[in-house]
């Protein structure tokens, strides 16, 4: 695909997304969620982890409300149905661990875009704001399933209702994000933790998504015996055997994510 709203970079094993619509800060039009779900699905078998930033001063203000004409004739039952489902699907499927790198303001469908990812880091000048009801409408692109899930019920209600904005270290205390940064320390933080994923065991990592979402629904007897078959899968891999060699040998495992 050419790429027009987005860019698609891959280096050393990690594919990085950035949303390339400065000029309305990264609002989502159709074309971008094409594009995302074309490169995360790319990603997946190009690289090792993925990760998405913003261009400009915002990582996504949601929901262009000039896409395809004006907000009034917008279909959003449509909208999320067709285009905001896949995407968001493709980003939470991932194999690979992924990783959204919130470099600025994240307001309606931008911020639940980011919660879509397995790890959450944001610049300390980012924040986040469930905008919806401030324009007559209630949290979607999977807002009211990660919200209560990450922060609480409690908490999920008042940020929904109020859409007050949540700082990132406000974010980071409540468990909806994993790390608040220093704008100084950003963009190496997140490149850093990218590339620690990026030569890791990535098969683990897969398994590992899958057990951790899984918990949530099951009994313990049922996640047991999860664990054990995905963990007999893990041992199975050539990563597995490299990683008790090093430990042995006292040095860095050199996994091929296999």
């Amino acid at each position: 695909m050419d790429y027009q709203t987005i860019t698609y970079e891959i280096k050393n094993d990690v594919a990085v997304i950035t949303l390339n619509r400065p000029d309305v800060m990264n609002a989502l039009n159709t074309q971008m969620r094409a594009e995302i779900t074309h490169a995360v699905k790319a990603a997946e078998t190009q690289a090792r982890v993925v990760v998405m930033t913003g261009q400009g001063r915002a990582f996504c203000s949601g929901q262009d409300l000039g896409d395809g004409g004006n907000a009034a004739s917008l279909d959003l039952e449509r909208t999320l149905r067709d285009e905001y489902v896949p995407m968001l699907r493709a980003i939470f499927d991932c194999k690979l661990p992924t990783i959204a790198a919130v470099n600025g303001p994240a307001a309606g469908a931008g911020a639940n875009l980011a919660l879509a990812f397995d790890v959450v880091l944001a610049s300390y000048d980012a924040y986040f704001v469930q905008a919806f009801t401030r324009i007559g409408l209630i949290p979607d692109a999977g807002g009211t399933y990660w919200l209560p899930r990450q922060v609480g019920s409690a908490r999920a209600m008042g940020a929904a209702l109020f859409a007050d904005k949540i700082t990132a270290s406000q974010a980071a205390d409540w468990g909806m994000i994993y790390e608040a940064i220093p704008e100084t320390e950003f963009e190496g933080r997140w490149q850093a933790r990218a590339a620690q994923l990026a030569a890791g065991p990535t098969a683990a990592y897969h398994h590992l998504k899958t057990a951790l979402r899984s918990s949530a629904e099951n009994t313990l007897e049922a996640q047991l015996t999860l664990e054990a078959k995905l963990q007999g899968k893990c041992g199975q891999t050539r990563d597995f055997k490299e990683g008790v060699v090093a430990f042995l040998e006292k040095r860095p495992a050199r996994y091929e994510g296999r």
